[in-house]
């Protein structure tokens, strides 16, 4: 048998015994690799648990009880406190958190704007959001006056209705604490150019049910795939658009519901107080709450 001779940097192909052909390399002549610096990889962030739809309901409202506790000028609170505020039992509350992280610390409580930050930041409102509005009838005029919309980050930037009596008006929007701004309502076929040139990112639904469905076709048209709808009827739309229909009706139902079977729920032995002003968690000195510790869930 004569024997394979390769120069160096000869390439041959040989094949393996389950029949692969494989390209061998003579490395010989090979320059050495380059040292590896000890220069150390930035670590990913690690991903977000996903967060249970029921879960992201409460946590809004959790933001709302932490803000009026936060103007009383409460740095920490308990979570048995924050949970009698919100209407939630402990551990509800508790599980909600731990999906945001380790923050509470055992026999101290919460911090009160970390908790807040922490919660803005998951409900994607550390961004802030750009709203329209379409239809100014009297539900409409009545969500401008909402304060609501700047205390949590939604800033109203455009309106939108069809009544000629209406289109060209000038609206006064915002807060006393924030300023006021005026806004002139604009006819509804604009919607689509003007959502960009306002860079919307929310859009409204407030017109009567008959418009409902054109006004959503215009919101998605114009590139805002999250809406919220106040008709009764329920838009079509694409699948990537988030809708969220809101029917006061179906609302006062539920409340019928409740009030046509109370006589077969046991009465709670103690008043549970759902007011936030009712927390009774006192001030503190900031620093024995360690901001930035990571220790385990306040039990």
């Amino acid at each position: 048998m004569t024997a394979d001779r390769r120069n160096p940097g000869d390439e041959t192909a040989r094949t393996t015994a389950s029949g692969v052909r494989r390209q061998q390399h003579d490395t010989s002549a090979a320059p050495a690799a380059p040292v590896a610096t000890s220069i150390p990889k930035a670590e990913s962030p690690p991903a977000t648990p996903s967060i249970p739809k029921a879960t992201v309901t409460r946590l809004a409202d959790y933001l709302r009880v932490l803000a009026a506790v936060a103007e009383r000028r409460v740095l920490v609170v308990s979570s048995e406190d924050l949970a009698v505020a919100s209407g939630v039992g402990s551990a509800t509350l508790r599980k909600d958190l731990s999906f945001l992280g380790p923050m509470g610390v055992r026999g101290v409580g919460y911090d009160v704007a970390r908790l807040r930050a922490r919660i803005e930041l998951a409900l994607g409102l550390d961004r802030g959001h750009r709203v329209v509005l379409v239809g100014l009838g009297n539900l409409g005029s009545a969500l401008i006056g909402y304060e609501g919309f700047a205390r949590r980050g939604f800033t109203l930037v455009g309106l939108f209705d069809v009544a000629p009596d209406v289109v060209g008006t000038t609206v006064s929007v915002g807060t006393a604490t924030d300023g006021y701004r005026d806004l002139t309502v604009r006819h509804a076929r604009d919607l689509v150019s003007a959502a960009a040139e306002l860079g919307a990112t929310v859009g409204v639904v407030a017109t009567p049910d008959a418009a409902a469905q054109s006004a959503v076709d215009a919101l998605v048209d114009a590139g805002i795939d999250c809406i919220l709808s106040f008709a009764s009827i329920d838009p079509v739309t694409p699948p990537h658009v988030d809708l969220r229909r809101v029917d006061l009706a179906v609302e006062l139902q539920i409340l019928s519901f409740a009030n046509a079977h109370k006589a077969q729920r046991p009465r709670p032995v103690r008043s549970t107080c759902r007011d936030a002003a009712t927390v009774t968690a006192t001030p503190v000195d900031p620093g024995r709450v360690p901001v930035g510790a990571h220790s385990r869930t306040d039990r």
